[in-house]
């Protein structure tokens, strides 16, 4: 997934709980009970509007990034809802800078609300996640890949909808590795997340016997695209001078300086990592199995193209409603083990169904490997066989695990 997105600082945290109704004012009261074989589930979002950038930036993220998947899953969540005789409102309340998000969720948690849905950094997570321990609530993480919450610092009440960077990386080198392409440079930005998913590219370039046969730093600025501090054409040849490799993978999470590197190589090389070639959840160019509906009707609610965060937010709040009606309630204290049952299956544009890891709560799921304007491959790629499914060559598997839920 382009990782750009994720690693800005405004934070959305959408919350799921039972009883109320959708008025804003009436969220501002206790919610009311609710009977749990109904499910008349009440649904609150909370987040914080992204800041538009200073200058024109056609990538931007638009302000409601991931809310707009929030309210399509809500209306889906409702159409499935008419035949089992479930209900499901949305409640948006807009954090206003110096609100932390810990404050926030013990809020909504006091009202009775038991699901959570964060698109969070990992600190923020695992704060939330651990403020409310031990309230029956479940926790969807919808924007931090970082490997260690589903490792050292997993908690038991969360679940993982974003893939994991060990899982975006592993996609791309399971392509790699099928086109033959053997040796890689690997060129890592200035920030801890560029260094994590740098971690994480080295742990799959082993994994799949690919081999890193340079690597740098990137040297030109932290704010190269802000400042124009970018490397001449004859600066990026001295920099990728004497290197042989088959693909430049370059670990750029900000977005900052990665989209400087294709066509500035002394070799005509490919680059992929987090701009180039990516590995994402979702794609305007995802078409099959469903997808160009999911699209259109995505299009028809919120005037612009789905974006990642916008699937994980809806594949987040779609868990809940489906959840809910495979198991014909909506009692919290039915759904939370649910989640990571093998029984459970979220239909989700991919294919296949989709589930959740028992051993560290992540969503196995197929994930795209695309170039701007084009689907390339989806992974895992044939010929990766797993003794349960093929989904779990993706990521860390349970004999690797760290996680050890408390």
């Amino acid at each position: 997934m382009n990782a750009s997105l994720l690693s800005r600082s405004a934070a959305l945290v959408l919350t799921l709980g039972l009883g109320g109704t959708a008025s804003l004012a009436l969220a501002q009261e206790p919610a009311a009970s609710a009977d749990a074989a109904t499910g008349d589930t009440h649904i609150g979002l909370i987040y914080r509007p992204e800041i538009a950038p200073s200058s024109y930036d056609a990538e931007a993220a638009p302000e409601d990034e991931g809310v707009a998947g929030a309210r399509m899953a809500v209306k889906d969540n409702n159409t499935t809802g008419r035949f089992t005789k479930h209900t499901y409102a949305l409640d948006e309340v807009a954090l206003t800078e110096g609100k932390s998000a810990v404050d926030s969720a013990r809020e909504l948690v006091g009202k009775g609300i038991r699901y959570l849905v964060l698109a969070l950094p990992a600190d923020e997570v695992l704060a939330v996640a651990d403020a409310v321990k031990g309230e029956q609530v479940t926790i969807f993480n919808t924007a931090a890949p970082d490997d260690r919450l589903r490792g050292a610092d997993c908690r038991k009440n969360v679940f993982h909808v974003i893939p994991s960077r060990a899982m975006q990386t592993d996609a791309l080198a399971q392509f790699f590795t099928l086109m033959r392409w053997r040796k890689m440079f690997l060129i890592v930005g200035p920030n801890e997340n560029d260094k994590l998913y740098a971690d994480a590219f080295r742990t799959s370039a082993k994994k799949f016997s690919l081999k890193i046969t340079a690597e740098k730093p990137w040297t030109f600025g932290p704010l190269a695209k802000a400042r124009g501090d970018t490397p001449t054409r004859s600066e990026a040849m001295v920099f990728t001078r004497g290197v042989d490799y088959d693909l430049a993978i370059v670990a750029d999470e900000a977005n900052d300086w990665g989209d400087y590197v294709p066509f500035r190589t002394v070799d005509p090389r490919p680059v992929a990592g987090t701009q180039g070639l990516i590995a994402a959840t979702w794609h305007p160019t995802l078409e099959t199995w469903g997808a160009a509906q999911a699209q259109n009707r995505f299009r028809r609610l919120a005037g612009r193209l789905m974006r990642p965060l916008d699937y994980q937010v809806w594949a987040a709040v779609r868990s809940v409603g489906e959840a809910a009606t495979q198991k014909k309630t909506a009692d919290p204290a039915v759904l939370a083990p649910y989640f990571a049952d093998p029984a459970f299956s979220l239909p989700a544009y991919k294919g296949v169904s989709l589930t959740y890891r028992p051993w560290d709560h992540q969503l196995r799921q197929p994930i795209i490997v695309v170039q701007p304007k084009a689907m390339v491959t989806v992974a895992p790629e044939q010929g990766f066989t797993h003794q349960r499914t093929p989904l779990d060559t993706l990521g860390t598997d349970l004999p690797e695990t760290t996680c050890k839920f408390s």
